[in-house]
């Protein structure tokens, strides 16, 4: 691996934030789940959910729509709702779904500065009763506009920016932030091997 590859990699990584995540609830067009993709991996976020209890398991993504990104992210699918949700609870302190209710808090009040994880529906019905049932609440991306939705890949990106708005103003991407054994198991993934990193930049655990 040349230095400036390693240097530009080693330079991603070290901005991927542990505590932000995406969940796509039976998402349908693979094509919306990669442009997802493409967004998360843009600003930093490495582990994203695909759930699909409603519709077959994805086998591919649209890799015109992703640029490819699906191989520099840790993509966790799941057939059964619960056992996303188990999972989900051992990293994130708190789950919010996509859904206009009275209760909806507004994005800008979401605290992004701490371990969330934003939950997206599905095209046509959006976020299931039951994944609602098992979030911590609902929030709402502001419109001014008579048509109050937007497509999928669009509502994330807005969503995850002001994350990455919050989280730039916080401090977050200017130290490295992943766990030092997925730290380690990604630096693995993405082709380095022993005699490609630095010795300033090895992370300890």
């Amino acid at each position: 691996m040349t230095p400036a590859r390693t240097e530009r990699l080693l330079s991603v990584l070290n901005k991927r934030q542990p505590d932000l995540t995406v969940v796509l609830e039976n998402v349908f067009d693979p094509h919306n789940i990669s442009a997802v993709m493409r967004t998360c991996d843009a600003v930093g976020i490495q582990d994203i959910y695909v759930l699909t209890t409603r519709i077959p398991r994805h086998k591919k993504w649209g890799a015109r729509s992703s640029s490819s990104a699906a191989k520099w992210l840790t993509v966790h699918q799941y057939d059964d709702a619960a056992t996303c949700f188990r999972d989900l609870r051992k990293r994130f302190d708190r789950i919010l779904t996509t859904h206009l209710s009275s209760d909806a808090v507004s994005l800008y009040e979401i605290d992004f500065t701490g371990s969330v994880a934003l939950v997206f529906g599905n095209e046509h019905s959006g976020v299931s009763e039951e994944i609602r049932s098992l979030a911590d609440g609902n929030f709402l991306i502001p419109q001014m506009g008579i048509i109050r939705s937007l497509n999928i890949s669009v509502a994330c990106a807005v969503s995850i920016y002001e994350a990455l708005r919050q989280k730039t103003a916080a401090g977050h991407y200017q130290q490295q932030r992943l766990p030092h054994t997925q730290y380690q198991q990604l630096l693995q993934e993405w082709g380095f091997r022993e005699g490609d990193l630095p010795e300033r930049n090895i992370p300890q655990p």
